[in-house]
């Protein structure tokens, strides 16, 4: 009767200053132990890792010093064996002492179809990563600040992807800077509004001040500030308007002390006014005389207040006939909370992740998102990963595939993103990395209208037809152990990929529309078009063809990133969206119809 298999949650060695690295093997697997200062090295598993052998193997290598010639590395092999393993007592060769946390625990390796619902990560086994960081922060938290009709909602609204902020643009003296305002279409982010600091708000500049500062206090890094947003409408000086108030004024040469490492970004709000404005009575470039009115009358009387401190700032319009700054708001307020949230360059952090997926604007700031998500854990090492050993391939790309979509946080109430169905339309579109097929003419045929009269192209009845049957059988290895499979990593290169692509021509499709849920017409619809596109066959074509080596590198996810990031992403998603046909996306119908 074979042993049960084990499970490792820590390893702990430690064996002297000449030590400069530890790997763990178990038979083909290698993994490096991580040094924790001079000559200890600790590994802790986040999700346990399972092996059924008897023993494991540590390779160490040491730096032996010779006198009168230069030092000599030498490997010297560790051997345990868990018979004489008891959970957290030390194991003494030589030198080295080991600790070692292990249990004992049933692990089936191979669920029968029939006892899976659908393509997601064993309850009890593979935790998603993303899981642990929206439990340290589930939303991300911004405080905008601005007077009434400074354009706040409308801001809200289209970088967030909501329908209505909520916020007192139009209701004066209604703000209430702490109450905290979530919106049902997107709930990954908390909204707090305050009122500017015109003379009617009183001494609104204390309340905000008071805000910023309790918040600072706070223990828990999801009750603090993540970011502010102060939003100025840019004044038209010909016409006697103002850009600072006295209240503001007094504010601004506080900030400093107030805002400390705060994100902080000046938003100069209804830019289009003044490019209107600027048309009529200048002869010229309008855009370059705008770009020289608002560094003369916006951003430097600021900066004066500020004591001549650079400023972070945008000029956005939100007006759909000149829309213009959204996408750079997003970008460096993401890049200004990364850099003031993050603590270790190989570590996501909560609050950039609850940046990244809360905006819904900028699809490389998602994808970004994924990669560094991804790198945390079960990303790495996707050849020979220990975090996969003894789970299915079932397990491993549920747990990938529901990292990605909560990365992308469409405003998707049915889980349409998360079923069955989509997972299994993803498998076995990278199946053909295996087999490759010439795509029908059939396949590329995504809609089919009923008859109808009128002049409009929109197609309200269309049907999106699927490139596999209903009930198709997935790919035998889908049930396989990760370690039983040969080119492994190449199954994980193209669902990465493809799913990224996937969801980015979604995003395109319906990533912004505020309110407005996610259908399975426009799943199918982004699905059916990667699938027919050339873009799908040169990414296949270029995973099938990538060779890897065992290097200080993970050369599998730079050649990830290279994939998803490709210069020509954009081109690539802007051809494909144009060549879908135009069906109405609200309409919901069912998967295979």
């Amino acid at each position: 009767m074979s042993s049960p298999p084990r499970q490792l949650s820590s390893i702990k060695l430690r064996g002297g200053k000449d030590i400069e690295s530890v790997d763990l093997v178990l038979g083909d697997l290698r993994r490096p132990i991580l040094r924790q200062g001079e000559g200890t090295f600790v590994e802790r598993f986040d999700e346990r890792l399972s092996f059924a052998t008897d023993q494991l193997s540590l390779e160490v290598r040491r730096q032996k010093k010779r006198i009168f010639r230069a030092a000599e590395a030498v490997t010297e092999t560790v051997t345990v064996d868990f018979s004489e393993v008891q959970s957290g007592s030390v194991i003494k060769r030589g030198k080295v002492h080991i600790t070692l946390e292990v249990s004992s625990q049933s692990v089936s390796n191979n669920p029968a179809p029939d006892q899976r619902s659908h393509l997601a990560a064993t309850p009890g086994g593979l935790k998603p990563t993303t899981e642990e960081l929206i439990e340290q922060c589930p939303r991300f938290r911004i405080l905008v600040v601005g007077k009434t009709g400074a354009g706040k909602s409308s801001l809200i609204n289209r970088v967030f992807g909501v329908k209505t902020a909520g916020v007192a643009d139009d209701k004066p003296g209604e703000a209430m800077i702490e109450k905290e305002l979530i919106s049902p279409q997107n709930d990954r982010f908390i909204l707090h509004d305050s009122r500017g600091f015109e003379p009617a708000e009183g001494r609104n500049y204390d309340t905000v001040k008071s805000f910023i500062e309790a918040r600072k206090k706070e223990q828990h890094i999801k009750d603090q500030l993540h970011a502010v947003w102060f939003c100025f409408p840019v004044p038209i000086i010909e016409y006697g308007e103002r850009l600072l108030e006295d209240g503001a004024e007094t504010f601004l040469e506080q900030s400093n002390e107030a805002l400390g490492n705060i994100p902080t970004v000046v938003v100069f709000t209804k830019y289009d006014k003044l490019l209107a404005h600027i048309e009529v009575v200048h002869e010229g470039d309008p855009e370059a005389e705008a770009k020289r009115y608002l560094q003369r009358h916006c951003v430097e009387p600021i900066q004066k207040f500020l004591k001549d401190k650079a400023i972070l700032h945008v000029a956005v319009s939100s007006n759909p006939k000149c829309e213009r700054g959204h996408d750079q708001l997003t970008k460096l307020t993401y890049e200004r909370v990364s850099e003031s949230f993050t603590s270790q360059s190989d570590m996501v952090s909560a609050v950039p992740f609850a940046a990244a997926g809360a905006q819904r604007m900028v699809p490389r700031v998602k994808i970004e998102s994924s990669i560094n998500v991804g790198k945390q854990r079960y990303w790495r090492a996707l050849a020979s990963s220990t975090n996969f050993w003894g789970f299915t391939m079932l397990d491993c790309l549920g747990v990938i595939h529901t990292d990605m979509i909560s990365v992308w946080n469409f405003y998707d109430p049915s889980g349409y993103l998360s079923s069955k169905e989509f997972r299994d339309l993803m498998v076995n579109m990278i199946a053909e990395v295996d087999t490759p097929t010439e795509s029908s003419p059939a396949s590329t045929n995504l809609t089919r209208s009923d008859t109808f009269s009128g002049p409009f192209p929109l197609m309200a009845a269309a049907v999106v037809y699927l490139p596999f049957a209903a009930g198709l059988a997935l790919v035998r290895w889908i049930n396989e152990s990760y370690q039983r499979l040969q080119n492994v990593h190449q199954k994980f290169m193209a669902y990465i990929v493809d799913l990224t692509h996937v969801l980015d021509i979604l995003f395109a499709l319906k990533g912004n529309e505020g309110g407005k849920k996610l259908t399975r017409r426009a799943i199918k619809l982004a699905f059916n078009a990667y699938y027919a596109s050339s873009w799908k066959g040169k990414v296949h074509d270029s995973i099938r063809q990538f060779k890897h080596t065992i290097t200080d590198r993970d050369e599998i996810i730079e050649k990830i990133e290279a994939l998803v990031l490709a210069s020509g992403r954009e081109i690539h998603v802007t051809s494909v969206v144009e060549g879908i046909q135009p069906v109405d996306l609200e309409k919901d119908e069912e998967w295979h119809c």
